[in-house]
């Protein structure tokens, strides 16, 4: 047996006294002793909040985004190391699939959205809001990396991804991670560990490793640290009411153990598609990772006169499914990932039995392929069937954490909500129908207490990711027992590892201070004109004052010839009558058209593109006989990565583009985005 090592304060230590001792799931044999012994938290998170935070705080939003691609490349190159262990967790191949390459692919996602942040070590976040009459103060809210350090304690059925997809929005934000995994697969999580570690792609104290149970681990916790905790809702409550964690105003993101439902609608027939779509999905919810997901489904919820037909095809699909060890072929279902596990799920089972019969017993239908059902800890799948699911309500209040999952009747789709709702909030339900209106209504009766709803019919089965699949740039939590957290979610999870700071002053200290033009901040002009300035030249504010330009009515009407667009009121001047225009106006994008012939540089230089407009208003009609002129300011730079060694270093760089009248008042106003080089190539 070998001892799993803990990596803490820059080294990979070995605690005395096992605290646990891992065995494989498939054959019993004990395999690695595990012990957080002797660990001094207190320093090992400061070590975190000093050494791997100062570093990440460093690094841009780009940069952070660049190490997660990285890292993600990496991992995935040794994947097959990570397989090859993960059998032992009583994982088939797919069902690892989901654990290891579900968890690199959280890291790929969130190393995409670093095109979503500015090229900056902070945020700037939502618009510029006005305080004053005359323009002179104004407010705004910028968002920095906490300077703490995210404590993530994790279940022991997703020993990959539960690291990985919490990693990823912590590391993105520039706040470094203690990771606290399940002591029972632990050995997994040190292992690719390790291999991160080797990769030196993250700096040093951003990422560190408890493998033990990690006892006190939370006591050294303080104010501007945040906590993820995920697994039973017992626990994850105990935990979050310790006192220091009160008194230090941490965040506490809890995921809970959720009594998860998928609902088959009232309009569905046995020979409908949604019908088959229905069957599958329960079956793949019961038989991957052997029904040990949290967003598994535990509830089954029919239209009564469709009982007997769910439960035949429920049943036939079962039979035909082959359960042992996930190394033999065929093998679609492995063990539990713990005999401990095993055990617990086994006095869950008594007690629904109690209450409700078996129509399906896995023990005594399904053989078990080259393994052994003592040495393992394995479980063979049960479906219970609840008559009377108002009146019987264990089903709404045990999880039984494995391949078991009960079928009860609805009569109408009020009551099928009513159902779902007694499980007293969930990750996770879903609704099998191809009626819109009826997948429109349940949704909005139910998302009250489900953190994600999906729809399945025949449109999306084929692309769809499944009931018990979350995704990273969605939420992944769910309301009341579910533990009222939310993971992931795209640009939602980084903002809760950065602190929100209302900034107020003047526009120029705002300017300065947010990196971006605020409106009313000064405006010197632009020496040479802003086209013929490189990426690394242009000031933020710095402003090109163009000529002016009388619109006449040839304007108006060439504009339409060459456009297409006669709409009336820039073409019937008889048909203005109870309209907001005075007389004949000038189409919009005329106006943004002609704005960007006065202002643009013609020849030649480090503008290589127009790359889009962000946004636009047209704020005043312009009627023939009106000036106009234009002022564009450097609003914003981005600074974009090379794709290869040929490719040309520019950056986007963001253009106010501010069009007034012969009375100084704006008649519109845009964002655009340019493309610009790089004076320096390398």
């Amino acid at each position: 047996m070998r001892k799993v090592e803990n990596y803490v304060m820059g080294q990979w230590i070995s605690c005395p006294d096992v605290e646990y001792v891992a065995r494989n799931a498939v054959t019993g044999e004990p395999i690695a002793e595990v012990s957080s012994v002797g660990l001094d938290y207190a320093s090992i998170l400061e070590y975190g909040r000093k050494k791997g935070g100062t570093a990440l705080r460093k690094m841009t939003f780009r940069e952070r985004g660049q190490m997660l691609k990285n890292l993600a490349l990496y991992l995935t190159e040794r994947k097959e190391v990570f397989y090859e262990l993960s059998y032992a967790t009583g994982a088939t191949r797919s069902d690892s699939w989901i654990d290891i390459e579900g968890g690199i692919g959280n890291l790929f996602s969130y190393a995409s959205l670093r095109r979503q942040f500015p090229d900056k070590p902070f945020h700037v976040d939502g618009q510029t809001v006005h305080l004053s009459k005359g323009g002179s103060f104004i407010g705004h809210h910028i968002m920095v990396p906490k300077r703490g350090i995210a404590v993530h304690i994790n279940a022991f059925n997703f020993p990959v991804w539960g690291m990985l997809e919490k990693i990823a929005v912590n590391l993105l934000a520039g706040v470094p991670a203690v990771v606290k995994p399940s002591e029972y697969t632990s050995y997994l999580t040190e292992l690719v560990v390790r291999h991160i570690v080797d990769s030196q792609i993250l700096p040093e104290g951003s990422l560190q490793l408890v493998t033990g149970p990690g006892r006190g681990i939370l006591d050294p916790v303080r104010n501007g640290d945040v906590v993820t905790f995920t697994g039973s809702a017992a626990t994850g409550k105990k935990l979050k009411a310790l006192p220091n964690l009160i008194e230090e105003s941490v965040p506490f993101n809890l995921e809970a153990d959720s009594l998860n439902a998928s609902v088959l609608g009232e309009t569905v027939a046995p020979n409908d598609p949604e019908f088959d779509i229905f069957i599958k999905e329960i079956h793949r919810e019961i038989t991957v990772k052997a029904g040990q997901k949290c967003t598994a489904v535990r509830r089954i919820i029919v239209p009564e006169h469709l009982m007997e037909a769910v439960e035949k095809a429920l049943a036939d699909r079962l039979r035909s499914t082959r359960m042992g060890n996930p190394r033999a072929e065929g093998v679609r279902m492995g063990a539990l990932a713990t005999h401990i596990q095993r055990e617990r799920l086994q006095k869950h089972l008594e007690v629904l039995a109690d209450e409700m019969d078996v129509v399906f017993d896995g023990d005594r239908e399904m053989e078990l392929i080259e393994a052994d059902m003592e040495r393992g800890a394995f479980v063979a799948p049960k479906i219970f069937r609840n008559s009377d699911p108002f009146r019987k309500t264990a089903v709404h209040e045990v999880e039984p954490f494995g391949p078991v999952s009960t079928i009860m009747p609805y009569k109408s789709l009020e009551e099928a909500v009513e159902l779902v709702a007694m499980g007293k909030g969930s990750l996770v339900t879903s609704i099998v129908t191809n009626d819109d209106r009826e997948a429109s209504y349940f949704t909005l009766e139910a998302a009250h207490l489900n953190g994600r709803i999906l729809v399945l019919n025949r449109r999306c089965a084929k692309e769809s990711t499944g009931h018990g699949s979350p995704m990273p740039m969605l939420t992944h939590g769910g309301p009341g027992r579910a533990g009222g957290g939310e993971e992931m979610g795209g640009i939602r999870g980084v903002y809760h590892y950065l602190q929100r700071t209302a900034i107020q002053g003047h526009p120029d200290t705002i300017t300065e201070i947010t990196q971006i033009y605020q409106p009313g901040a000064s405006r010197p002009e632009a020496v040479p004109h802003l086209f013929r300035q490189y990426f690394e030249d242009l000031k933020i504010g710095d402003t090109v004052y163009t000529h002016k330009h009388t619109v006449t009515v040839a304007d108006i009407v060439n504009f339409a010839n060459l456009s297409g667009d006669n709409f009336y009121a820039h073409m019937d001047a008889t048909s203005l009558e109870g309209t907001l225009f005075e007389r004949r106006v000038a189409h919009g994008y005329f106006v943004l058209s002609k704005a960007a012939g006065l202002f643009v540089d013609p020849k030649k230089g480090p503008v290589l593109l127009n790359y889009g407009i962000e946004e636009c208003r047209f704020t005043k009609p312009v009627y023939p006989g009106a000036t106009i002129g234009v002022k564009l300011t450097v609003k914003e730079k981005i600074s974009q990565e090379k794709r290869s060694p040929d490719d040309i270093a520019r950056g986007i760089v963001k253009f106010y583009v501010d069009v007034y009248d012969e009375t100084g008042d704006t008649v519109a106003a845009a964002t655009i985005l340019t493309m610009v080089k790089k004076r320096n190539q390398e």
